[in-house]
């Protein structure tokens, strides 16, 4: 800090004021709308600049020795408080402002001393453009790279990540801002740029690597979308295969029901003709296939996994009300109801035991689905951390029902209830509609 009159420091932190909400608005999905946000951060900045300049006034070296770490946790903490995403991602990003805060204040006051011999002008310019740099890449190019691969952020994102970015922050801000190490010489300031460079150097990589992870799990899941798509229209090529060879019969039998039909004409027998005409008319009523519900895609789904589990020796009851029309993506019924009936034929094959069951309930309420699925399952089956796990396999396709369940914002269960396994799906259809 090279010093100046209260104007001075209002301006110096009028401008890093300024890059730090800046910064993380760009890159944020606020809470509210973005009108009331910016009225909010425009608010919030005046006051932090009116309390920043009347602090390096009232004690000019406290001011220099903490001022800097002190706005990390305020300015942090009111960005938090606006964002609209997990808390995660708010520290993420306020590691990055933080970041960017210090480059501009180091580059600002390194030339000025280097150079300059400690000429608060050229500081306060190197910083303006320093910021003004940053802020222009932030929105041509950073802030839609981010913006894109946040969702990848928001799945991957953990507390060791963020653990793992705050240490190396914090590291770098404690060496770089220690009081005792201010002074100006040749290694305090390749210290401070070596300190810096390693930082940054860990956020990028740490940054795109779990965009990268993110849009491989994407990538995967996708896939096994589309492998469960395929051993459905597999299914229903057999479906439709087996009503090829039923027509096939039925026109092989016609031929000999219109002999015997013609035959009592013939003879004049009308008691026998109408006799055998009611018990054929019974016949095809019972061989008449009676849909599962409305809606074609859950009707096809049910159908081609009710006929693999029957081929199982496993008693299948459902109960389904599903209109025609509705806000779920086909994908999105194959993703969750796919997986539920397959991971319920696994469980009652894995179980071992003589009685095998599947019911299915399904209804919609109001602007809501809900889906329910029990079956018979191993002893060995738990729930942990609300997912659940066997000794034998975990359950195929969980994640890829609970990311799309949460594309509705909806909830999952799995629970374990006398013996069989429950799966519990809600789907909130209100902002689908």
């Amino acid at each position: 800090m090279l010093g100046g009159s209260f104007w001075v420091a209002i301006l110096r932190n009028g401008m890093s004021i300024t890059l730090m909400l800046s910064f993380f608005l760009m890159l944020d999905r606020p809470r509210f709308s973005m009108k009331k946000t910016i009225c909010c951060y425009a608010v919030f900045g005046l006051f932090l600049l009116f309390g920043f300049s009347v602090w390096y006034l009232l004690d000019y070296e406290s001011f220099v020795k903490i001022a800097p770490l002190t706005s990390f946790p305020v300015i942090g903490i009111f960005c938090s408080l606006m964002s609209g995403e997990i808390i995660y991602i708010s520290l993420y990003k306020m590691a990055a402002t933080f970041y960017l805060f210090s480059v501009g204040t180091f580059l600002g006051v390194d030339v000025a001393r280097w150079w300059f011999q400690d000429n608060l002008w050229v500081d306060i310019l190197v910083r303006f453009l320093c910021y003004s740099a940053m802020l222009i890449f932030t929105w041509k190019r950073f802030r839609k790279e981010f913006l894109e691969g946040v969702d990848f952020l928001i799945e991957e994102m953990d507390p060791f990540s963020t653990v793992t970015l705050f240490v190396s922050v914090f590291f770098g801000a404690i060496i770089a801002y220690w009081p005792n190490l201010q002074g100006f010489s040749i290694f305090n300031m390749v210290r401070a740029f070596f300190v810096l460079f390693m930082a940054g150097v860990l956020q990028y990589t740490i940054l795109h690597l779990y965009i990268h992870l993110g849009r491989e799990h994407y990538f995967q899941t996708e896939k096994e979308l589309l492998e469960l798509n395929e051993q459905l229209l597999r299914s229903q090529l057999d479906l439709v295969r087996e009503s090829e060879k039923e027509a096939a019969r039925i026109r092989h039998d016609a031929r000999h029901h219109i002999l015997l039909i013609k035959e009592y004409v013939e003879k004049g027998d009308k008691e026998h003709l109408l006799s055998y005409l009611e018990q054929y008319g019974e016949d095809v009523e019972k061989r008449r296939m009676v849909p599962i519900c409305a809606n074609p895609v859950v009707n096809s789904i049910l159908s081609a996994y009710a006929r693999q589990a029957q081929s199982k020796n496993i008693h299948v009851s459902m109960d389904v009300g599903v209109p025609q029309k509705q806000s779920v993506r086909d994908i999105d019924w194959i993703a969750i109801l796919a997986n539920v009936f397959e991971n319920a034929i696994h469980g009652c094959v894995n179980s071992g035991k003589p009685v095998l069951e599947i019911d299915i309930y399904i209804a919609k309420k109001g602007s809501k689905i809900i889906i329910q699925c029990s079956n018979t399952c191993a002893e060995d089956v738990r729930i942990h951390m609300g997912m659940p796990k066997s000794g034998k396999r975990d359950g195929q396709g969980i994640s890829s029902i609970v990311k799309t369940v949460a594309r509705y914002n909806g909830e999952t269960d799995f629970v374990i209830e006398d013996g069989r396994f429950v799966t519990r799906i809600l789907l909130n259809l209100q902002d689908k509609a």
